[in-house]
């Protein structure tokens, strides 16, 4: 069985932590682990290869967590790198078309929580046996609230239900809390002769790749052939990795897998799920799983409260605060009340028009060479902290409207300037004059970190010219 893995979400919905280039999959939230992470692990047990689909721009977060966890080489891996989202339809046909027609598909999103392994591997073990005999399945997990924030599964029986397998009736979009409620009121009544259960929909489905194409093909067959000829016109880089292309990419459907297949389709099973499962999609989701640091906390005449910050060495003081949540990075501060943090996706729509960028990075950004951090970022000029990995080299290039000077505080720099290539060590420095092409590199078998003082009439990130680049991006 392949895992195909959905990693190309930007998870707005837990700004300021999450951004577009390092979104809440790959936050280290969970005893120093990230969902990421979570996910490969967990499926490693029963899983003999793995297919991630991931932004073009986030690939390499995928790496470096699965290289910290030992993962990387221990298993099948290949990588279908989008350009931008067209969401989960045209994705997971990516992943078929990758895969033997007979392969089984175990899909799931890289960014949900899951616990009690036992009932887990229970519910795949279900799942597989329906997949094998040509079904689409989808896991179902019973409701233990009247939530608004998930899809519902309205599911009835299988003459045997103890075997936990039910037919799929209606899927239902995100409901009121009216609605919800009337959910889990009719659940109350169930029985095994003729009442129907309502289920969340976890997002976690399970088919033969052929099987999803030929339903791929009957329910939404636009999606089908987009998808097919960017898939067959895919740039092969690097081994294991395809980057879709951009003009096929952007014909592709924007539909998910349950508008195209799920709700149309006549071959459906639901697995009904009794592991704990959490999509983390809102702060007040995430709270249940997330420890604070209360030694970095000072509350007085408060209760109820989650106080969090990245930052380790910032003490969060608060005073006559009862049931909110505060979240603490480096550049955007949030208050909530809890009960409201779905709103979140409010604030982000409005930062769209006024402060982009907050949306997109951390003042301290990860690249697929190692990280820089903007330290200060001023009218002419700005100073960053650059970290370079061993081994790892930044792109070739230039730029049109700055100077650089850099200073290496440890390891061991290579400099190439035109054609010129020397090493800089540390306390000793270097210039890169506007408009001169250069590189920075590691030979090194530790990080080089150096500090970078630009100046210039224009610092921004998208003043640079890419001659060359390791790891294929262009300007």
């Amino acid at each position: 069985m392949k895992n195909l893995i959905l990693s190309g979400g930007s998870g707005t919905r837990l700004w300021p932590l999450s951004r577009r280039l390092l979104p809440k999959q790959y936050l280290k939230l969970f005893d120093g682990k990230s969902l990421f992470q979570l996910t490969v692990e967990r499926n490693l047990k029963f899983c003999s290869s793995f297919i991630i689909i991931s932004n073009e721009d986030q690939y390499f977060l995928a790496i470096d967590q699965m290289e910290e966890n030992s993962l990387l080489n221990s298993q099948n891996l290949s990588f279908i790198l989008e350009p931008f989202g067209r969401n989960t339809a045209g994705a997971i046909a990516f992943g078929a078309f990758d895969s033997d027609e007979n392969e089984i598909l175990f899909v799931t999103p890289s960014d949900h929580l899951i616990k009690n392994e036992s009932k887990y591997i229970e519910a795949i073990n279900k799942g597989r046996d329906l997949a094998k005999e040509g079904y689409l399945v989808t896991f179902g997990i019973t409701p233990d609230s009247p939530n608004t924030g998930y899809g519902y599964i309205q599911a009835k029986p299988e003459i045997n239900v103890e075997l936990g397998i039910l037919n799929v009736e209606l899927f239902h979009e995100k409901p009121d809390l009216d609605t919800a409620i009337k959910y889990l009121e009719k659940n109350s009544t169930f029985n095994t002769q003729h009442s129907t259960l309502f289920l969340w929909n976890s997002g976690m489905f399970m088919f033969k790749a052929g099987v999803y194409l030929e339903e791929l093909k009957t329910h939404a067959p636009e999606v089908y052939e987009s998808s097919k000829k960017a898939f067959e016109n895919s740039k092969k880089i690097n081994g294991n990795q395809k980057r879709i292309v951009d003009i096929f990419m952007e014909k592709i459907p924007d539909i998910s897998v349950d508008y195209a297949v799920m709700e149309k389709s006549k071959n459906i099973k639901v697995v009904l799920s009794e592991f704990e499962w959490n999509d983390v999609g809102s702060f007040d989701s995430l709270i249940k799983e997330v420890k604070t640091d209360r030694e970095k906390i000072v509350e007085i005449d408060g209760e109820e409260n989650f106080l969090y910050s990245d930052n380790d060495k910032k003490v969060i003081s608060t005073i006559g605060l009862r049931d909110f949540i505060v979240i603490d990075t480096n550049d955007a501060l949030l208050i909530a009340k809890k009960g409201q943090t779905q709103k979140v996706k409010d604030i982000v729509n409005q930062l769209k028009t006024t402060n982009n960028s907050l949306l997109t990075t951390h003042s301290k950004v990860h690249r697929p060479w190692g990280t820089y951090e903007v330290l200060i970022d001023e009218k002419n000029y700005k100073i960053k902290r650059i970290v370079v990995k061993p081994g790892k080299r930044l792109s070739l290039q230039k730029h049109f409207h700055r100077n650089e000077h850099w200073i290496v505080v440890s390891g061991t720099a290579e400099v190439q300037v035109g054609d010129k290539v020397y090493l800089v060590r540390p306390n000793e420095s270097t210039y890169i004059k506007m408009g001169d092409l250069h590189r920075l590199g590691n030979p090194g078998k530790i990080p080089v970190v150096l500090i970078e003082a630009q100046v210039g009439e224009y610092t921004g990130e998208d003043d640079i010219v890419r001659i060359d680049d390791d790891f294929y991006r262009g300007n």
